[in-house]
């Protein structure tokens, strides 16, 4: 039954593909002729070995990613790697590089300060309410890592090309970007993604890490907080959150085999975009709030004329089938989140709904 679904443009978690839906459904009571649950399956069976290895291929596979990167799936979201990434990598005497874009990387310098890491702000970008990327950045030479958040959900910011580091490896929270365009692998030690914002549902945050990172973890830190406990044991020493690992597994089945792979991807993810911008530069009525240069792919930020006005759009929207348009909390407005399986009709839907809206209250 699909009649009552609505245009999903939540921020997280957030639109999965119908296809992979239906497939959970038809497979929900007996996963591969099991007679279990996929949420029943022992996570030592054969049938989830074959999920989270298939999974661990498509990963490598579709971001280009060669045998010195392993693919772990860890519980915390990217909220835990805030503090797992210092307290792995960042020995006494020893300091990494922060760029600050917004809420998700403050709160990634708190939690390495918490720990009493030494942490350089090399740039930020909180001068002007994080509404634009630095450029020009003076990096650390003797820095571990620099530390960056890709895309920032909030402000609707977005790296469009990643910084030149002098050769000090990047860091990167990639949660609400990830498989929505190609980039070079080469330069990153570590980048992570919480799955629930383009890749899955909530409950797993992918971690792909390369091997000389792997090398610097010590041997005195937590078992539970140490990537090499589960770059061991292919992220099975304890039970994973299997169900999220298996809609990871179908959602990237989706981006290659339905969608064509990341370059095609990236050309709709491109067309869906560059369709809402257009429409919100073409008049005086809606506001971008992200600086032209800066502007991000998957969360599409914006204003009206006044908040009553701004209500108004969110319930009408709601009402015309159109969810999740409301503006995180902390920032007010409006929000249009057009991760990966946002389908192409879903903006052109939204497109009209603003056009008449603005016809009518503009």
């Amino acid at each position: 039954m699909t009649e009552n679904r609505i245009h999903n443009f939540n921020a997280g978690p957030a639109a999965l593909p119908l296809s992979v839906l239906e497939e959970i459904q038809a497979s929900f009571l007996d996963f591969k002729g099991s007679g279990m649950s996929i949420t029943e399956v022992s996570h030592r069976s054969k049938w989830f070995d074959e999920v989270i290895n298939d999974a661990v291929e498509r990963i490598k596979r579709i971001l280009g990613l060669d045998d010195r990167f392993q693919v772990l799936f860890l519980q915390g979201g990217a909220s835990m790697q805030f503090c797992m990434i210092p307290m792995n990598f960042l020995a006494d005497g020893q300091q990494a590089d922060y760029v600050n874009t917004g809420t998700w990387s403050t709160k990634a310098i708190q939690e390495a300060r918490i720990q009493g890491k030494t942490i350089n702000v090399a740039a930020s970008s909180e001068d002007d309410n994080f509404t634009y990327i630095p450029e020009n950045i003076a990096f650390s030479e003797g820095a571990v890592y620099a530390h960056i958040t890709s895309n920032n959900t909030i402000k609707g910011t977005q790296w469009a090309e990643f910084p030149d580091t002098g050769g000090v490896p990047l860091i990167a929270d990639m949660s609400s970007d990830i498989l929505s365009r190609s980039f070079d692998a080469d330069k990153f030690g570590l980048f992570y993604a919480g799955a629930q914002k383009n890749m899955g549902p909530a409950g797993v945050c992918v971690v792909a890490i390369r091997e000389d990172f792997l090398k610097m973890v010590p041997e005195d830190i937590p078992t539970m907080l140490k990537y090499s406990t589960f770059a061991a044991k292919n992220s099975m020493f304890n039970t994973p959150p299997c169900f999220a690992v298996y809609t990871v597994q179908l959602v990237l089945k989706w981006l290659e085999e339905s969608m064509g792979g990341l370059e095609k991807m990236e050309a709709v993810n491109r067309q869906k975009s560059d369709m809402l911008y257009g429409l919100i530069d073409a008049g005086g009525f809606y506001n971008g709030t992200a600086a032209e240069g800066s502007r991000s792919m998957m969360n599409v930020t914006f204003r009206l004329p006044t908040e009553e006005l701004e209500q108004s759009f969110v319930q009408e929207a709601l009402a015309n089938g159109l969810g999740g348009l409301k503006g995180h909390r902390s920032v007010g407005g409006c929000r249009a989140s057009i991760y990966n399986p946002t389908p192409l009709k879903a903006i052109e839907a939204l497109c009209e709904f603003m056009k008449e809206f603005e016809r009518k209250n503009g």
